[in-house]
């Protein structure tokens, strides 16, 4: 999805981004990134509504006095969300951003976040988006050469190539010796004089303005082509070369996996499933990294099914609910799997009690949640599912109590905190107990009216008083 401007924000939300605006001069930077995430979720190619909201976080990281980058990020909210975007990100990249917003929106220098959030961008072809999160991870660490050599590649793609040049000489400097920095300096010099050669005949040659922007939007266009085309060959190249050295060397475990990973960058998942079974094969003892790996590469497989069915024909609709009935009983089995595999791993069994969970299967994801809430980092959040299991099987009271607990154990007022609140008086309210079940959405509303629809339930309660 290209990026847009301003003007491309849907009607129905320009309101909100008035309003987050406004909040954001007054320094309300809570109420700003509520408002903004409900934009950024609606236009996410919009730069300029991810800008508001990162200045909104970074408002917000400030006047809380909170360091600049935490090496270790514990914080119970944030590690499912982290998960959750990385198991997320090759499948919806939309859907990783926003889920790497709300980690942000607590800590706005949070490290693996920024990085969720440059490949989703990069994914979705949102440079001015990856920039964005680049440019701070960079300026916490400006000596790391992956981080430059992609700030530097993104800061080319939006036609910043001066720049780029300046980063990639002063790595140059620090990496006197190493090839890859090198050939980026030469890549990127090259643009420069492409560009200014460019503009330079432009004028001496008296050309218009229309067929300069012409001329540039068929050279970015050029560009873009001949970058698909060298990623392609670059991967073709290096499977024949992996796959002449596996004749000689045997079973070598790097080359499988870098085989099957490459296989799986070009889509071809029959052959990537077979290089990671002859590594499974040749493994010694128990992998869940590869077990994992395997069933990405099966989950992408579905997918890649669901993007050839044609919209436009009759079954469209039915297909797609079959598809993703078929994804969800998959992902059961791999995970039921590793369960039994790796019966003490308790990040398996939260995700197994969520899966449960999406198939309607209550009882046993309770009983999965009663073992994951025994992850110091799972904690909070199994117990709120557990509380959603009991509530399901119309077993209040325990929902209850469950919640009252979690909401004991949570320090601090985040989203965690307000969802943990939001479903205690949902449950109240199943039992009966208005007064108790307004208590805490009063407790939301005094901090964020805009959180789901507390404002109306607030505003209800007093109306009957």
């Amino acid at each position: 999805m290209p990026e847009k401007s301003l003007s491309d924000i849907p009607r129905e939300v320009r309101p909100l981004f008035t309003k987050a605006n406004d909040a954001l001069s007054r320094d309300n930077f809570d109420y700003a990134i509520e408002l903004l995430m409900q934009v950024v979720a609606r236009a996410p190619e919009v730069v300029e509504v991810r800008k508001a909201l990162r200045r909104a976080q970074q408002g917000k990281a400030t006047a809380k006095g909170g360091g600049f980058f935490k090496k270790v990020f514990s914080s119970a909210s944030a590690t499912p969300l982290l998960a959750k975007a990385q198991l997320t990100l090759s499948h919806n990249p939309t859907e990783a951003m926003l889920l790497a917003e709300q980690v942000l929106n607590a800590d706005a220098h949070n490290g693996p976040a920024h990085k969720i959030l440059v490949q989703a961008a990069a994914a979705l072809d949102l440079p001015q988006t990856a920039l964005l999160s680049l440019e701070i991870l960079w300026e916490h660490n400006p000596k790391d050469k992956a981080i430059t050599m992609q700030l530097a590649d993104f800061l080319t793609r939006t036609g910043q190539v001066k720049v780029a040049e300046k980063l990639l000489v002063d790595l140059r400097a620090a990496h006197p010796t190493d090839a890859d920095v090198h050939q980026a300096l030469k890549n990127c010099s090259a643009k420069r004089t492409l560009r200014e050669g460019g503009y330079q005949a432009a004028e001496t040659e008296g050309s218009s303005y229309r067929q300069m922007l012409r001329n540039e939007a068929e050279a970015q266009s050029l560009e873009q082509e001949q970058r698909t085309h060298k990623s392609e060959d670059v991967n073709e190249r290096l499977i024949r070369e992996y796959e002449q050295r596996l004749q000689t060397e045997g079973g070598n475990p790097r080359l499988l996996r870098s085989l099957a990973e490459l296989y799986t960058q070009r889509g071809e998942f029959d052959r990537a499933l077979e290089r990671y079974e002859q590594l499974q094969t040749g493994a010694a003892g128990n992998d869940a990294a590869l077990d994992q790996a395997i069933a990405q590469v099966k989950l992408k497989q579905l997918d890649a099914r669901r993007k050839q069915l044609d919209p436009l024909a009759p079954e469209f609709a039915g297909e797609v609910q079959r598809l993703e009935q078929e994804k969800l009983e998959f992902q059961l089995r791999e995970c039921q799997r590793r369960v039994e595999k790796y019966p003490t791993d308790l990040n398996f069994r939260f995700e197994l009690g969520t899966l449960y969970f999406q198939a309607g299967r209550i009882s046993e994801a309770q009983k999965e949640f009663q073992k994951a809430q025994n992850n110091p980092h799972r904690r909070i959040a199994a117990m709120n599912h557990l509380a959603q299991c009991f509530a399901r099987r119309k077993i209040y009271d325990l929902a209850a109590s469950t919640l009252e607990d979690a909401i004991k154990e949570k320090p601090g007022f985040d989203d965690e905190k307000k969802e943990l609140l939001y479903q205690l008086g949902c449950i109240y309210e199943s039992m009966g107990q208005k007064e108790a079940a307004i208590e805490q959405f009063k407790q939301i509303f005094k901090v964020d009216a805009a959180y789901r629809d507390v404002e109306a339930r607030v505003d209800a309660y007093y109306a009957g008083q």
